[in-house]
């Protein structure tokens, strides 16, 4: 990874990957701390840990997972459940020690489950801020604008640092990079701007901007027209926009070659004009990524 200033947090230790699937169906704790220490090998400062619905009913495991992984780099580890229960078995089993003194990360909070920040009281820990949704009236629902992208981030990073005393260097907004194939309310427009209006904020200076990148390519034929790969390619096209509006952590694979491109590739040529429309139109454009008009 050559981008200055970007983070990444390895995103394998997930049994999305069909191959991490086997890792853990197999109990081959030898396999994840090989993936642990490739991903860390490449580049990674921080794991993502999720081994998926098995750590709901198998605790030991989850639990075996955390020190063998630990047991080979030297990293700090993010835990990405959404279960109360599971994170505290995490939290409990970290060892910062091992890490450099360096604290776990829970992923993640959001304003529909606050209930998670009590988890704060086990270990000093960071904190992914989920910014893709917020509560309204007592009810959650899904953000469609930056404003409000932006607006959840400064309230729930204000209530960290007032009633949990946390840095705001400790906190990460994942602004949830959405499929542009699908994308017919200009969700992946939304994290764009959104990203900017929490770069501006002088309240916000200090907080980190992240997301996944593996999503916006999905459902996507696997080459652009010009020849490109043209699910990375589009991850390199979010980073050449987002990097400049203060996005700078990673959560992606650490050995690909992500990269800001120059201003006349052609398919960040298309993703100008694929995020500038809606609805049915904007799905009409992402066609040009992989067919001539």
């Amino acid at each position: 990874m050559a981008i200055a200033g970007l983070t990444i947090i390895g995103e394998r230790i997930n049994p999305g990957f069909k191959s991490t699937r086997a890792l853990f169906e197999n109990q081959d704790l030898a396999g994840i701390q090989a993936l642990a220490h490739r991903q860390v090998e490449a580049g990674a400062a921080c794991l993502n840990v999720n081994i998926g619905n098995r750590a709901l009913d198998d605790s030991a495991f989850m639990a075996e997972v955390i020190r063998a992984i630990q047991a080979v780099v030297g990293v700090p580890l993010s835990f990405d459940f959404p279960s109360p229960a599971v994170q505290e078995v995490c939290l409990k089993t970290y060892d910062p020690d091992k890490a450099g003194g360096a604290k776990p990360i829970i992923n993640s909070i959001s304003e529909t489950r606050e209930e998670m920040l009590d988890l704060l009281a086990i270990c000093p820990a960071r904190v992914v801020l989920m910014a893709s949704e917020r509560l309204e009236d007592g009810v959650g629902r899904p953000n469609k604008t930056a404003r409000e992208v932006a607006d959840v981030a400064r309230r729930m990073s204000r209530k960290l640092a007032r009633e949990h005393a946390m840095a705001l260097e400790d906190i990460f907004i994942d602004v949830s990079i959405s499929t542009l194939a699908s994308d017919t309310e200009g969700l992946v427009r939304m994290a764009l701007y959104g990203i900017g209006l929490i770069g501006d904020d002088p309240e916000m200076a200090g907080v980190h901007i992240m997301g996944g990148l593996s999503n916006i390519g999905n459902m996507l034929p696997k080459k652009a027209l010009d020849g490109s790969n043209l699910q990375h390619k589009l991850e390199c096209v979010f980073l050449t926009l987002a990097v400049p509006r203060g996005f700078d952590v990673i959560l992606g694979t650490p050995w690909k070659d992500y990269a800001l491109l120059p201003e006349d590739d052609f398919v960040l040529g298309i993703f100008r004009e694929v995020i500038a429309r809606d609805g049915l139109d904007a799905l009409r454009h992402v066609r040009r990524f992989y067919k001539a008009a």
